[in-house]
């Protein structure tokens, strides 16, 4: 399905209005005794994700009817289609029930079975990206969007690589892929928020081996493809949405500032095949 580029801008300004607005939601629960319950699998799943995501499905129901949305929360099981969201209304559900502001939301909107607009809010942080043919930053105030400025990847750094690691996952393939890179500092951050700070010029590389789903990489893969990164994995293959039949999971993957940090990286193969009937143990593996 092919949607022009100033479309594709238009409605990645309206996601990221929406993806403010949610933050304001989590807003309102974060830092107290936000209740929640441990699904089969043993994470989190909170009032917070609950109204959010319960806010993110209205808005895209009124402003973009008979497009089916894949969210996290509540249609995880639901097929894909030729163009269709995927919703994250709380990233990082574990950190946000810590108190740590390094939360987000993150909404892609994929055609076939690549994302072709998205917005990442980290309302914790008051920043937000988006992206349809060109990739923005904003900062959000009062739960709004402010001015959108263009963002861009930084060039390869002279001194070594800044690369992003998850607060809560790490594993030996990780580290492995990590360690054939000229990498001189590492600095952890949760959620997809990753995907945007190398995006925006601060940090270079985000290896994850571990598993995680397509709602959680969607929003950041775009962003960062568009500002002039890419998401690759194993073998350099760009990744892809819309796999139904393993449970929507992604396998190992590599978030870069530049294309040319996959030379030396080998990302280990691995299917991350699935059913659909597992689909409910399998939530909560995926914060990224």
């Amino acid at each position: 399905m092919s949607i022009d580029a100033p479309t594709r801008d238009r409605i990645a300004a309206t996601l990221m209005e929406i993806a403010c607005r949610a933050g304001e939601i989590l807003k309102r629960h974060h830092g107290g005794d936000c209740p929640h319950v441990v699904k089969l699998d043993g994470s989190p799943s909170s009032q917070a994700d609950a109204e959010s995501e319960a806010f993110i499905l209205a808005e895209l129901a009124r402003h973009w009817p008979g497009i089916p949305v894949i969210a996290e929360e509540s249609t995880y099981d639901h097929p894909p289609a030729p163009l269709f969201f995927l919703v994250d209304p709380l990233d990082g559900t574990r950190d946000f029930l810590a108190g740590n502001a390094e939360y987000s939301v993150n909404i892609g909107l994929v055609a076939g079975n690549r994302p072709i607009a998205a917005a990442l809010a980290a309302p914790g942080l008051a920043r937000v990206w988006g992206a349809g043919a060109q990739a923005f930053e904003a900062e959000i105030r009062d739960g709004r969007l402010g001015e959108r400025l263009p963002i861009g990847v930084r060039p390869m750094p002279d001194k070594g690589l800044v690369a992003l690691r998850s607060n809560r996952h790490g594993d030996v393939e990780t580290e492995a892929c990590l360690g054939a890179l000229r990498v001189s500092a590492t600095r952890s951050a949760a959620s997809a928020l990753k995907f945007c700070l190398i995006a925006s010029g601060e940090a270079d590389i985000y290896v994850r081996c571990g598993p995680t789903m397509e709602w959680d990489t969607a929003a950041g893969d775009h962003i960062l493809t568009v500002a002039g990164g890419c998401v690759v994995a194993p073998a350099g293959r760009p990744m892809t949405y819309g796999h139904y039949t393993r449970n929507y999971r992604n396998g190992p993957f590599a978030a870069l500032g530049d294309a040319r940090y996959a030379e030396n990286l080998v990302l280990p193969e691995r299917s991350p095949a699935g059913r659909p009937s597992e689909r409910r143990s399998a939530q909560g593996e995926s914060r990224v």
